[in-house]
């Protein structure tokens, strides 16, 4: 009995002990993966073509005819519609009219400098500039009708000088001389005056004849380049031309219709390359970007596309939204979808 009794004990010990080695094991612990923050920032856009561009008439009139469509791709030059108006002209009737332009304009600089050549400057002139001339003659007559001021109310007849004083050119009489004086600074003021006339004359010549090549050529450009669109446009205005290669997104023109000058008529946006304006980047935002960062762009009309791009500009005027403080950053994409539509949204990520 006292075997077993002991035997009992030893078996309750040995259960105790197991029980309190398993109580204090410690269990092997599991790694748990660190979790990395994305600091990319994270934008809202839309969708535009890389240039564009809204067109009104120089002049009213009927539209006598629409040589395009909606869509249609045009090239630079291209006639889109003409005008009926008495006082419009087609592209033919401005260059005849800026060949004359130019022809008069180069004959009146001939004449203002042959009038200018042939100008007597007096020798008190030597070493001045028109400009100079007229100042200092000014100051001389200035002085001489300050000296003369005393006698100004003297008979005229005892001012003039004798027959032997004007031969001999001296003046007894004081007040003759200031008259004198007077008379000789109010006639170099007046030669200095007509100098600089003749001068503005030849610098205005010359002026009329700039703007007259400068039309002219415009006019005649074969390449119907971007610089030279607009004066086309101001000068042939009986004509409604493409400025530069692109598609017509939007044309308000029917034949018969009056439309009138200053009016958007026409919409061309060039579609060759695109980019994506922000349209929430606040002031905290922004200030981590840069020009020439990398970006992402996915536009929610084409949520499986990823499109690669640059920051073009970042802009330095603000605007608010909704109580912030947003710039508008310019991206242009480097990548493109036949899908891409002008207006499109789009979800921006600017890469680090």
């Amino acid at each position: 009995m006292k075997f077993i009794k002991s035997f009992h004990l030893f078996l309750a010990a040995s259960l105790l002990l197991a029980a309190c080695g398993a109580a204090t094991a410690t269990p092997e612990a599991t790694p748990i993966p660190t979790v990395i923050a994305d600091s990319a920032i994270i934008s809202e856009g839309r969708l535009e073509p890389v240039r564009y561009t809204e067109i009104a008439l120089n002049a009213g009139g009927l539209v006598s005819e629409v040589l395009a469509v909606e869509g249609e791709e045009v090239e630079a030059g291209q006639v889109v519609a003409r005008l009926e108006n008495s006082e419009a002209q087609t592209l033919e009737s401005a260059i005849a009219k800026a060949s004359q332009e130019l022809t008069a304009a180069y004959q009146e600089v001939r004449d203002a400098q042959y009038k200018l050549d042939n100008f007597d400057v007096p020798g008190d002139f030597e070493g001045m500039t028109p400009a100079q001339a007229v100042e200092t003659t000014l100051e001389q007559l200035n002085v001489a009708r300050e000296n003369f001021d005393p006698y100004k109310y003297l008979d005229e007849r005892s001012l003039q000088p004798t027959n032997a004083e004007e031969e001999s050119g001296v003046y007894r009489g004081t007040a003759k001389q200031m008259k004198k004086r007077l008379d000789d600074a109010w006639a170099k003021y007046r030669k200095a005056i007509q100098w600089m006339e003749l001068e503005a004359n030849l610098v205005t010549a010359n002026t009329r004849l700039a703007q007259a090549r400068k039309d002219y050529d415009a006019l005649q450009d074969p390449s119907f380049a971007e610089d030279t669109a607009g004066a086309r446009a101001a000068l042939a205005n009986a004509e409604v031309r493409a400025p530069f290669a692109g598609v017509i997104t939007n044309l308000d023109l029917k034949v018969g219709e009056f439309s009138a000058s200053g009016v958007p008529v026409l919409t061309i946006a060039d579609t060759s390359n695109w980019v994506v304006k922000t349209t929430d980047l606040t002031e905290i935002d922004v200030v981590d970007l840069s020009e020439g960062q990398p970006v992402t762009v996915i536009l929610d009309a084409i949520p499986d596309v990823e499109l690669k791009g640059n920051v073009f500009s970042i802009g330095q005027n603000y605007s608010e939204n909704q109580g912030d403080i947003v710039y508008e950053v310019t991206i242009l994409l480097t990548e493109s979808d036949p899908a891409m539509r002008w207006g499109m949204t789009a979800e921006v990520k600017f890469e680090k």
